[in-house]
């Protein structure tokens, strides 16, 4: 009860205190401090613990090429033939596009396809999509979950609609808990943005209480941390 409480207390705290910026569609996340190798590589093991206890595939803690040719081969295990990818936070999203392209997949972009009243064709074409690839603004190590803010070209339907949902996110943005992730992004992110708390596939227990996967979203769902290679 008072490990409860203390939550709360971080919790309160957080949304009481004020953010510098607020991280409308076409803002980055705040930079993140840096911690110690030591304790980002056990936020890393945790996430990846909890990642998979909730059916989640962990892919590693990989450099950004080799998460790419990761993403690749999980396209040719599957036969996936189309790929959507979303803007990057802190990541060259170009290096998955080429690496899943090599493979033969056809790759779209949502930057631009929603203006001009193109929003139902986004949806059909994700919707038409095998696979889509998004970076995490967050990660949170105590439960598995990907944090992850909607924007023009990162849409919540990116997340949705592929049975296959890749999630990455840098070393740097893995934080402990709910409390902490709640205080990176600041109160103003969740006043002027929607923010996606992703942890695991999609399941559902309704259909005669048996546990079935992806009836309301992707049926597989893969994480990796990335943590360049020169750190």
């Amino acid at each position: 009860m008072a490990e409860f409480h203390k939550l709360l207390a971080r919790l309160k705290g957080a949304l009481e205190t004020p953010s510098p910026v607020a991280m409308h569609e076409n803002h980055h996340a705040a930079p993140m401090p840096v911690t110690s190798h030591a304790q980002r590589a056990e936020l890393a093991s945790t996430f990846a613990r909890e990642l998979e206890a909730v059916s989640g595939r962990f892919l590693g803690t990989l450099s950004a090429e080799a998460a790419a040719a990761s993403v690749a081969s999980i396209a040719k295990e599957t036969g996936a033939h189309r790929a959507a990818i979303g803007e990057g936070v802190v990541t060259k999203m170009s290096l998955f596009s080429a690496a899943l392209e090599a493979e033969g997949c056809t790759v779209m972009k949502p930057r631009g396809l929603e203006k001009n009243g193109n929003r139902a064709a986004l949806i059909e074409q994700f919707a038409n999509c095998d696979i889509g690839v998004a970076e995490a603004h967050y990660a949170i190590a105590s439960t598995g979950t990907f944090a992850v803010v909607t924007a023009e070209a990162r849409p919540s339907s990116l997340t949705l609609l592929p049975p296959i949902s890749v999630i990455i996110v840098n070393i740097d943005r893995v934080v402990a808990d709910l409390a902490e992730a709640i205080e990176a992004f600041g109160v103003e992110t969740f006043t002027h943005n929607r923010v996606s708390m992703i942890t695991g596939p999609s399941r559902t227990a309704d259909i005669e209480k048996r546990i079935v996967m992806g009836v309301h979203g992707p049926k597989m769902l893969c994480g990796a941390i990335i943590w360049p290679e020169n750190e």
